[in-house]
């Protein structure tokens, strides 16, 4: 597993919402994009991470920080974990995980003792020209949306 870097070009994606809607990257072209991978939808971890990051959104949008969300979960998951956590930005289902493989996120894990593939909890900013401006790959996931507020607030 080796994730993209500060200064690689964004790869260019089309994955469906929560709704079952395309998304593309290039729709946020001249944008910042906030695009973060996690594990589950609904799982403890995922949730404090996505709620934090709902808490924030307004602060994101004054510095024009767009969020995507980003796991293997079906489309239909997604729409049950929105709707639970009243989220307000969106989130983007990955089930063959192509995508967090172009991200290089996609890779071996262990928990309680198993070693899988998944996804790695890593988020990238991508600059309005479509670089990685910045990787987050070393947070707790309550303090997520702080670590991504303090960058943003330096930058």
């Amino acid at each position: 597993m080796s994730p993209l870097k500060t200064g690689d070009k964004a790869p260019q994606f089309n994955l469906p919402d929560q709704n079952g809607e395309p998304i593309n990257l290039s729709d946020f072209k001249g944008q910042r994009v906030l695009v973060y991978f996690y594990p589950k939808a609904m799982t403890p971890g995922c949730t404090v991470q996505a709620c934090g990051l709902r808490d924030s959104v307004d602060e994101l949008k004054d510095v024009n920080v767009k969020v995507l969300g980003i796991s293997t979960d079906a489309p239909e998951k997604l729409a049950r974990f929105v709707e639970k956590e009243m989220l307000n930005f969106t989130l983007l289902s990955d089930v063959d995980h192509q995508v967090a493989e172009q991200f290089g996120v996609w890779g071996k894990k262990q928990f309680m003792g198993k070693i899988y593939d998944g996804i790695h909890r890593i988020s990238f900013l991508i600059n309005p020209q479509g670089e990685i401006e910045h990787v987050f790959d070393k947070f707790k996931t309550s303090e997520h949306h702080q670590v991504v507020l303090d960058y943003l607030k330096q930058h």
